[in-house]
């Protein structure tokens, strides 16, 4: 039988007593110190549990084949709401850490100088790992300025490896519904009968001052030149396929992609709750200072929001949907397929 002490399992003795407040040393009364590190270091803690769900997450993805209707996908999903509800909790913090008032924060906030979120290692390979590269980011001459060598070097190298967005990119690419000449026998494939049919569905549901959307629907599914659109996260086969699961997600086969991908579009969702929530308490607590890592505060991370969405293609694929009832019907056998029917 196990004689394993709680204290000693969780470790207790290191995790408790690992709040050391700048003010205590110098003697300096700072009551809310203790606070602000407690939230800091719960971060830490949930960066850490996220990074362990996204790495499972792009282990399962990484294998040569995968099963839409297994245990896999399943995990895949599951794990991504589960971060997903991670994030919330993140957001949810920062109601307690608004209970200390700028005053308070003055008490202790030149103590921490340099010292700044802004140099969070798990929070800028999560970044990393989702999709976001180097050379995408805010202020990216100043993004890892202030780390230490190693750390500046791990984070710059992150932009060599294999990202969650890559490979759900990989993941939709091969899905055949939407694509494969199978399900769709066709001579030209600049004439592809599904998305011909639908592009006029798509073209017949718009208001008459929405029709300039054709044009963007025509530039992402049927691109004269890929160029013309610029760099994209998602390939062409990859972004048919992706509204092809938003259109036709009753189905039964289709149930967990499109999980999958509206986790991925919530996770974009709650980092940019996470950053507009973490935006307005420095604005708060400083006004128009800078921070203690030397960043213009609220405008830094305004605009760090604003561009630092991962999975936004995804998302925008919602304005090409048209309502159920202009659908067009699936051939018989790609329908009995995707619903399991003998």
């Amino acid at each position: 039988m196990s004689n394993v002490y709680y204290g000693d399992y969780l470790q207790l003795n290191k995790i408790l007593g690992a709040q050391e407040p700048e003010s205590d040393k110098i003697n300096k009364e700072a009551h809310d110190e203790m606070l602000f590190i407690i939230i800091h270091q719960s971060y830490e803690l949930w960066f850490k549990q996220i990074l362990h769900e996204v790495g499972s997450v792009m282990n399962i993805l990484q294998k040569p084949k995968i099963n839409d209707n297994s245990p896999e996908l399943q995990l895949v999903a599951h794990r991504l709401n589960r971060t997903i509800e991670i994030l919330k909790v993140l957001v949810q913090q920062i109601d307690i850490l608004e209970t200390m008032t700028p005053l308070d924060f003055l008490d202790f906030r030149d103590l921490l100088r340099p010292a700044s979120g802004f140099q969070s290692m798990q929070f800028k390979i999560l970044e990393a790992k989702l999709g976001l590269k180097s050379i995408e980011r805010f202020g990216k001459e100043y993004y890892v300025s202030q780390l230490r060598p190693e750390d500046r070097q791990q984070i710059l190298d992150l932009d060599g490896e294999k990202t969650l967005i890559e490979l759900i990119n990989a993941w939709l690419e091969r899905m055949p519904y939407a694509n494969e000449s199978k399900y769709w026998p066709h001579e030209n494939s600049d004439e592809h009968p599904f998305w011909q049919g639908y592009r006029q569905t798509y073209l017949d549901s718009l208001l008459d001052n929405e029709l300039a959307n054709i044009e963007e629907f025509d530039k992402l599914f049927f691109p004269a030149d890929a160029e013309l659109i610029g760099p994209r996260k998602l390939s062409l086969k990859a972004r048919r396929s992706a509204l092809f699961i938003m259109l036709y997600r009753g189905f039964p086969l289709l149930h967990l992609p499109y999980r999958v991908i509206n986790h991925l579009m919530e996770i974009d969702e709650q980092m940019a709750t996470w950053r507009y929530r973490h935006m307005n308490m420095v604005h708060r607590m400083i006004g128009k200072r800078v921070g203690t890592g030397g960043s213009t505060g609220k405008n830094y991370l305004k605009n760090a929001m604003d561009s630092h969405y991962v999975f936004s293609e995804l998302a925008e694929l919602t304005s090409f949907l048209a309502e159920r009832s202009r659908m067009n019907r699936l051939p018989d056998d790609l329908a009995r397929e995707l619903g399991f029917s003998a």
